[in-house]
């Protein structure tokens, strides 16, 4: 068809399909853009035109939500299809793009996730678990015909609702492609996480999305389970490995190898990563401090910063470990640069513990933080403890990585350290404070000093690990702090996402934590309203309000003042920053890093949506080589 994703035509509201998207990706339903062709004719043909799309495609780049946004409204404008199919042909391109090396992967290598809502609802007698549906291959439903088909070939099947158990599942190092059956509300998302690692994914949207009496194109399924071929010529890079390598290096055996305990006793010998705090063995009380800080370490988190330091060290190597169709390839990395990246883990850890203590939360990882379970003495001891040892991490690698980069990276962390406790401090101060006022700007401020230097530590300490970072000092600096800032707003959004009557809605209210939020509404409220907001913020911090009514009442106050607008609109302003800079970033393997911290770091984790409440990404940044 010769479809040029820039040369689209308008439609009749003045635009084409991908900037309809593009303005809606901003706010408001999407529900619109999630219609099913009901024609099965229809159907294969957008299949069609899409697999010749796909075939003009550079497959060594990884395919962003943006790109194939552009790529399908450049489709639909040929094809003279309404707006509301968008997230069907987005689908249909991407599986294509995705289908030569999905087909090369190997069965046993591959997950089928399918969803409940194809179960046979009356007569289905499968139980759950923590992770889905437990199929009795009873015979009743399709899904027990796609299960068999599956496991008979290799495949893991899986069948469970929503997208956070997909990069979990991707990290977890077990799975190197996804054939995936959802809603394209489900599959939305799925895709997107997909997409930005580089795993091979395709997938089959269901005819509805109304959770009930849906069904799918089976012998569309039933076709992709059984592809198979040898490795394609052209593949595509991906971030696989580098995540793995940071979730790896805190499983209990690779843990032991890299940072080997130094107090061998029977409090010592539980298995790090179990999710268990261990109790404390006082037979042998000097050990106590190094099980627990270990454990919490081995406890939980997604490694984030580990991966930002892997990552940076890569890329200014020219990026091997991210070679195209290196999913399943082992990351090939000193073991010093292995520990260093582990120290930004360790940091972030202490960090967290003291946190917890300073809020008084309850829960981290989904059990009780080591403050509930151990008391506030012990807690407090750890976290110095692991502080202590990520120090020690980084100056015993001087040998190895030589003195000044050494000192150069504790500097870092050193002055990182400083500004966490320095925004921290600022906090807590306003906590105690009788005059709960705060401008936007001191706010922004303190997210700088609170979230930023974590990205900026990491980020320095992976490109100064490959060499010196003369010209990137400025860049490094830039992008973290606005990287951080972005990062801490949507943690303020995301805190007020749901109704007021979820269990965690509003705990930023709950806790007297100052927000952006806060600090927006109290610049812009009327009087009234705003000694209401003083009058609650005093009320709560003395036990003496209601926290539903509370968490309800700043909910209006703060939508009555566009206040949750506001704040969509500076993350999308800090957004632009992050990529402004990434454009100018070199080499081109740490631009494209830039870019895909961007689009992580700054992912939106919604709450398992409505048919009508997911947003699409932004339109297509500019490419550059």
């Amino acid at each position: 068809m010769g479809i040029e994703p820039e040369t689209a035509t308008t439609s009749a509201t003045g635009m084409s399909p991908a900037k309809a998207a593009e303005k809606e990706s901003h706010g408001g339903s999407t529900a619109h853009l999630k219609i099913i062709p009901q024609e099965k004719e229809l159907r294969l043909r957008i299949r069609e035109e899409s697999a010749r799309i796909a075939a003009t495609l550079d497959r060594a780049r990884p395919l962003t939500r943006e790109m194939l946004q552009r790529y399908a409204g450049a489709l639909m404008a040929a094809m003279d299809l309404p707006q509301g199919y968008l997230g069907f042909v987005m689908v249909a391109i991407s599986n294509e793009f995705w289908r030569e090396q999905f087909m090369a992967v190997d069965f046993s290598r591959r997950l089928l996730l399918l969803p409940h809502c194809l179960k046979h609802i009356e007569r289905c007698p499968a139980e759950y678990d923590e992770v889905g549906m437990k199929c009795a291959d009873c015979g009743e439903c399709i899904i027990g015909d796609f299960k068999v088909t599956a496991e008979r070939l290799g495949y893991k099947v899986l069948v469970a609702e929503g997208t956070p158990i997909v990069l979990r599942i991707i990290t977890g190092g077990e799975v190197d492609a996804i054939l995936g059956v959802s809603c394209l509300n489900v599959l939305e998302r799925a895709l997107d996480k997909a997409l930005k690692v580089g795993v091979p994914s395709l997938a089959a949207p269901l005819l509805s999305s109304d959770c009930k009496n849906t069904s799918v194109d089976e012998d569309w399924v039933a076709e992709m389970v059984q592809l198979r071929s040898a490795p394609p010529k052209q593949r595509t890079r991906t971030y696989l490995p580098l995540l793995r390598a940071a979730k790896d290096a805190f499983e209990t055996a690779r843990m032991e190898m890299l940072l080997p305990r130094t107090r061998k006793t029977a409090a010592a010998t539980g298995k790090a990563g179990d999710g268990s705090l261990l109790t404390p063995d006082f037979s042998d009380p000097i050990a106590a401090t190094e099980a627990l800080g270990c454990d919490w370490l081995g406890s939980g988190g997604k490694r984030f910063r580990p991966f930002i330091t892997l990552a940076a060290y890569d890329a200014m190597l020219g990026g091997k470990n991210t070679v195209p169709g290196a999913v399943s390839a082992p990351v090939e990395m000193p073991d010093a640069v292995r520990r260093v990246a582990m120290a930004m883990e360790v940091f972030h850890k202490a960090s967290l513990i003291h946190d917890d203590i300073e809020d008084d939360d309850a829960y981290r990882y989904g059990r009780e933080t080591l403050h509930r379970r151990h008391g506030v003495p012990t807690a407090i001891n750890v976290g110095d403890y692991l502080v202590g040892l990520g120090y020690r991490i980084v100056s015993r690698e001087a040998k190895s990585l030589g003195a000044a980069v050494a000192a150069d990276i504790l500097d870092r962390l050193a002055q990182a350290h400083q500004k966490l406790a320095e925004g921290q401090g600022a906090e807590l101060f306003w906590r105690d404070a009788a005059q709960k006022d705060i401008a936007p700007l001191d706010e922004l401020k303190i997210y700088a000093l609170k979230t930023a230097p974590a990205f900026e530590a990491a980020l320095y300490a992976g490109m100064r690990l490959a060499g010196p970072t003369d010209g990137h000092e400025a860049l490094i600096a830039d992008f973290s702090r606005n990287l951080g800032v972005a990062f801490q707003i949507l943690n303020d959004l995301e805190d007020w996402d749901g109704d007021d009557n979820k269990l965690m809605r509003g705990q930023d209210v709950l806790s007297a934590r100052p927000t952006l939020l806060l600090a927006l509404a109290l610049e812009s409220a009327a009087p009234e309203q705003k000694a209401e907001l003083r009058q609650i913020l005093h009320d709560h911090d003395h036990g003496k309000s209601n926290a539903e009514q509370a968490i309800r009442r700043v909910r209006q106050i703060y939508a009555a003042n566009r206040v949750f607008e506001k704040a969509e609109t500076m993350v999308s302003k800090y957004r632009e920053r992050c990529e402004a800079l990434a454009d100018e970033a070199t080499p081109a393997a740490l631009r494209e890093l830039l870019y895909f911290l961007v689009d992580t770091v700054l992912e939106r984790e919604l709450p398992e949506p409505e048919p009508a409440t997911i947003p699409l990404k932004p339109a297509l940044r500019a490419a550059k080589p």
